[in-house]
Formats: structure tokens, sequence, C-alpha cells
């Protein structure tokens, strides 16, 4: 059965509610749903999406970070966080362990300006590996969200220009190719090796959005076994409500 699961870094959910997201979960109609930066602790909206079971990882910090996810099936269980307290207190990441697979929603630290949480980043990207390679020798993992990297030059407008800010960083994108190496596939990048201009986050400033300078941040990573089901991937720049826009991945499970 072909499965759609959809990823949209919200920022800020009470917000984007009110940028027409209820309208935007029903038009996409995914059996998973995920989302990161939801900005808010237990209790602070109630959404009515009947159909769905739905989990939440809470920040500490009030305001940050966070991360949900909304699904027709029903997991066999979920986990919060990846184990590790250094890494676990800001409402990161998300895991529902279904019969066929797990699904990971993650929204991963941003190295800031002038690269001050850099060395924080290197410590979650090596946690963050020994996790995801654990879980997918269980059973094979689908992961998305807000990953915080351009992988390659082909992945944001001007590499020339970011090549040592965050999230173009040489520290950072190795970091994604040791992930890609260790059994991992970027399923929009395996359908569409040469596309350009596909990007999911666009900066508020310059009209950025209108010219489409942007960058791809927001990815469906899976487990090799699965790269042979993956139907389509896409990018819904068209979808408005937040700097990023929503990401899809059709995969037969």
């Amino acid at each position: 059965m072909i499965k759609k699961l959809i990823s949209w870094n919200v920022n800020g959910l009470r917000a984007c509610v009110g940028k027409n997201f209820l309208e935007t979960f029903h038009a996409l109609d995914a059996d998973i749903f995920c989302i990161q930066e939801s900005k808010l602790q237990e209790g602070q909206i109630e959404l009515d999406l009947p159909g769905y079971y739905d989990y939440w990882n809470y920040a500490e910090k009030k305001g940050y970070s966070g991360v949900a996810m909304w699904t027709k099936e029903k997991p066999l269980q979920v986990t919060y966080g990846m184990g590790v307290e250094e890494h676990d207190r800001e409402g990161r990441i998300l895991t529902a362990e279904f019969e066929t697979c797990y699904v990971m929603t993650c929204y991963t630290p941003n190295s800031q300006n002038e690269l001050k949480r850099l060395p924080y980043r290197m410590r979650w990207e090596e946690a963050f590996l020994r996790y995801i390679k654990e879980l997918s020798g269980k059973k094979p993992l689908i992961y998305c969200g807000d990953l915080n990297v351009a992988h390659e030059e082909i992945d944001l407008k001007n590499p020339a220009s970011n090549r040592k800010n965050a999230g173009f960083t040489d520290e950072e994108r190795e970091k994604m190719t040791q992930v890609l190496a260790s059994g991992f596939t970027d399923s929009f990048r395996y359908l569409y090796p040469e596309q350009r201009d596909a990007y999911s986050w666009w900066s508020y400033r310059m009209k950025a959005r209108e010219r489409n300078i942007g960058w791809r941040i927001d990815y469906f990573i899976v487990s090799d076994v699965l790269r042979k089901n993956i139907r389509e991937a896409k990018i819904h720049a068209e979808i408005p409500g937040s700097d990023h826009c929503p990401v899809e991945l059709q995969i037969e499970l």
C-alpha cells in the first residue's frame, strides 16, 4: 500500500493555524503528518483533527522548538528524544514504531550566527547517527524534518557566498554525507538527482521567496532497504504559512 507522509516546519503552530494550517492539513490528506518548530507547550492549542492519533514532544523552554506527529494508524509505540539527556531537552525528536518501519520527525539544532552552536551541533550529529543506526538495525526507518543543512551546492541558491554560514558549513555537510553513507537515502535526490531551484526554506528578507532564493533543508530520509519503495517526493513550494514549505514522500509500505 502506498502511504503519503508530509513534513513541515511550521515556525510556530499557533501562528501557522492563523495562516490556513488546517486547510492545508486536510487538503494534503496525509497518512502521517509531521511538524517541527511547534513553539508551544501542552495545553496551548486545541486542534480538532478527527481520524488521527496525535503525539507531541515539547521543549522545556517555552515557545521554542518542539515536534509533533499525526497518524491515521495507531503506532505500536512512541518514543520521545533519543535517550541522551543533553539532546532531549529541546523537544527535537519523536519516533513512532509501526509494523513495517519506524517513522521519525526531527528538528536538527541550528548552528546559529557566527556558528556559536556548531560544537553542540557536532555532538548532536554523532549521537543522532548512533540512534538512527540502532533503530534501522531493528526495522527500516523513515525520518523527516528540518535538518538544518543544505547537503550539496545544488541544494541552495547561493552556495559560494554561504560556504561558512550555518547550514552550509563543511562540517555540517560532512555529517550529512556520513549519514547517507551509513545506509540511508535522500528520497528527493534519489528521484530527482539533477533538479535545481528546488527549495523548502526562504528567508523572510529581501523577498527571497518571491525570487526563489532558497535552501533545501527539509528532507525525507529512508533506510536504503526502502529505496526501491519510493514512489514520489515533492516539495510544496506553492503552500504558504511558514518560511518553510511542506515536503512529501509517497512510499510503498
